[in-house]
């Protein structure tokens, strides 16, 4: 069952506002405010990403849930491209949670994008926050659609170019990808909304992975995993698994730049292994451009490290499709977090994310390691669970 956008806890929409009401709030004052933005997140992490936008950009945040977090910020420019927990970043054109299901969803469509969207608007911040295109600039619409309706996608997307006929200049030119200019529509359910795509292909796929490695988390999941391991200076953080090393890129780039007292940058220490050679050469191949050279080819059930000597312990252990039988997780994690509970100083917090939280929470449990928060989150089409644990303080 497709879950309608659930309300954030503010008072003006504990009164009932509506997606559709917040561009019309706004087209109803005589000078143009700022636009809502809103952005795509993995379902399930929409509250990590609001913390974000809240306390990195100071946004005002109005709706989250269904993949979307709807919010205001003071000002739009490209500090809103360096979010690192969300998928896509888009300008607020139109939005509504009363769709019918029906074919006259179409003419509503054609109509909402005719009318609310102030595309002027909207293109003159685009093109103030993005970079100018070389050559002719590029269109691309993109509709997505989950949910049984009676109509098509294509023929959502057809509603919306209708709806954007005259509004914008005949020279651009159509692509299938990697467009300049990129007008998005998301339906789930009963929810619709319309928006101009601010980010680029960069902001979900980053560009320092040169290195890639079959079942890699996505850098955006490895973004929330660095956020609630809640990093402080001077710690060692350590990626027992570490893969193609992308949780350790997420965590130095979270705190790269920050400085503490007398405006020095924190230091950190940045440790991580894997069981595979070729995994531990795809890490340092793309750790290498931050100076994160420790990388070790170990085994994590037994690690080479002094008890009580990291701060933060961040893993994606391998998902149970990963192993050749499934018995081999229970003993896996078991045996890992053992190792992760010996290394970790006492006080300490882990993040781990897996697809088997029963026998992740057996692990924990054994070591007596506390959970302060879960999050369900479905990655390409599988369930999985991201968990922050705290070792017990002495």
């Amino acid at each position: 069952m497709v879950r309608a956008i659930r309300q954030y806890a503010t008072p003006a929409l504990a009164k009932g506002e509506r997606l559709n009401e917040i561009q019309h709030m706004a087209s109803s004052r005589k000078t143009p405010e700022t636009p809502a933005c809103y952005a795509m997140v993995h379902e399930g992490l929409e509250s990590i990403a609001a913390e974000e936008i809240a306390q990195s950009l100071g946004g005002e945040i109005k709706r989250l849930g269904s993949g979307l977090v709807v919010f205001r910020v003071p000002e739009i420019d490209r500090s809103i491209l360096t979010l690192r927990t969300v998928e896509d970043v888009f300008l607020y054109a139109w939005g509504t949670d009363k769709l019918s299901y029906r074919a006259t969803d179409l003419e509503s469509i054609q109509r909402w994008t005719d009318r609310d969207g102030d595309w002027d608007h909207l293109l003159k911040i685009h093109h103030a926050v993005t970079p100018k295109p070389k050559g002719k600039t590029t269109l691309r619409y993109v509709a997505q659609m989950n949910g049984v309706h009676g109509y098509r996608r294509i023929d959502a997307s057809k509603a919306m170019a209708r709806g954007l006929a005259g509004k914008l200049p005949s020279s651009w030119r159509f692509v299938d990808e990697n467009a300049s200019i990129e007008i998005w529509l998301k339906i789930d359910g009963a929810m619709a909304i319309c928006g101009l795509r601010l980010s680029d292909r960069t902001m979900r796929h980053r560009t320092y992975k040169h290195e890639h490695l079959q079942a890699s988390i996505r850098p955006t999941v490895a973004g929330v995993i660095a956020r609630l391991a809640d990093l402080k200076p001077g710690q060692t953080v350590l990626d027992p698994m570490c893969g193609a090393g992308t949780l350790l890129a997420e965590a130095h780039l979270s705190v790269h730049g920050k400085k503490g007292v007398g405006g020095t940058e924190w230091e950190m220490n940045y440790l991580g292994g894997d069981i595979d050679a070729g995994h531990v050469r795809a890490s340092l191949t793309n750790l290498r451009q931050f100076g994160i050279a420790g990388i070790e080819n170990w085994d994590a059930r037994q690690l080479p490290l002094d008890d009580e000597s990291v701060d933060r312990v961040i893993c994606n252990p391998p998902f149970g499709k990963q192993m050749s039988t499934p018995e081999e997780i229970d003993p896996l994690y078991r045996q890992s977090v053992r190792e992760m509970d010996r290394v970790l100083k006492p006080g300490g917090k882990s993040v781990l994310i897996v697809s088997d939280a029963a026998a992740l929470r057996a692990a924990t449990e054994h070591v007596g390691w506390k959970e302060l928060r879960r999050l369900g989150v479905r990655l390409l089409g599988q369930r999985a669970f991201i968990g922050l644990y705290r070792k017990a303080a002495e």
